[in-house]
């Protein structure tokens, strides 16, 4: 059998190589992926598979439905409220429930005037439309363990920090998380103004930081542990987006440079300018001068350098 040529066993060669990375690239990426994989929330898996009896499926509708009932109380009595509320010098008293009955307190609406019940039954209505998002999103039991976590957090704030937070704090991180699932999903402000949800949570995110800034060291304290549940369910994969990001940045950073050297001209005549770039016709020399020209303006008296 005759042996192969020269050029086709270098180009077998390389095609034995080629394979080679190829594979090893596969494999490596394969690895990566895995290692991604089952580090990805762990903990909250080996949570569902064990306690995944104690989620409460429609927990926020069943947050709606009291929310309802304690403000048409609380729209007979104004005082109603006072008794659910989270007081931590009544809580050692034994007001235990208290724990509990603040977060069906809703905020921010009051309980007077003639445009209430509208403005009650579409803070609802929105409550109700993030949790069914987040329940799709997330499953009952994420977002149960969410939300209790969000209410040890908030009740933390409130005995060690003296924050006043109530169930704002809380509310506000199950929108955050929304908005991390449905960052484009568009919603009427006042029924006219369309804006996405990502663009409403950045402005009370932005809010929250410049409180956090000014305020006190423990206001500090109390909003980090209010909002303890997000920072820990989307903190590492914010912190890993964070990177991915540097990363992509400073690639597209050297990949700019690079390609900039690349079409930087190696030849340039110092009097009119040219390059072999935007004429490849032209041959250059260098003088003794130690300065280059193109033919064309080459000084007649001297001699080119050899």
């Amino acid at each position: 059998m005759a042996e192969d040529s020269p050029k086709a066993q270098i180009s077998g060669r390389l095609s034995r190589i080629d394979c080679h990375r190829v594979e090893d690239n596969a494999i490596h990426l394969a690895r990566k992926l895995r290692y991604f994989t089952v580090r990805a929330m762990p903990l909250l898996d080996k949570l569902e598979r064990r306690f995944g009896f104690l989620a409460i499926p429609g927990l926020i509708r069943i947050v709606i439905v009291f929310t309802a009932l304690v403000w048409g109380l609380m729209w007979l009595n104004p005082n109603f409220g006072s008794a659910l509320d989270l007081d931590p010098a009544r809580i050692r008293h034994g007001e235990v429930w208290r724990l509990v009955t603040y977060i069906f307190i809703p905020r921010g609406i009051g309980t007077s005037g003639a445009m209430q019940p509208l403005w009650v039954v579409l803070f609802l209505w929105f409550l109700w439309f993030i949790g069914e998002g987040l329940e799709q999103a997330w499953g009952a039991f994420r977002l149960t363990l969410y939300f209790i976590v969000g209410m040890i957090g908030t009740t933390v704030a409130a005995v060690f920090f003296g924050a006043r937070f109530s169930n704002s704090m809380l509310y506000a991180s199950l929108f955050f998380a929304f908005a991390r699932f449905y960052p484009d999903q568009v919603i009427y402000l006042f029924f006219i103004l369309p804006a996405k949800i990502k663009w409403i949570a950045w402005v009370s995110a932005a809010f929250l930081l410049f409180g956090f800034v000014a305020g006190t060291n423990s206001y500090r304290m109390a909003l980090v542990a209010a909002l303890a549940n997000y920072l820990i369910f989307f903190g590492p994969e914010m912190i890993h987006d964070a990177r991915h990001r540097g990363e992509v940045s400073s690639r597209r950073k050297r990949y700019a440079q690079s390609a900039r050297t690349e079409a930087e001209p190696l030849h340039k005549c110092a009097v009119c300018g040219a390059t072999e770039l935007s004429d490849p016709n032209l041959d250059f020399r260098v003088a003794r001068d130690g300065e280059e020209y193109c033919m064309a303006h080459l000084p007649k008296t001297a001699t080119p350098a050899h």
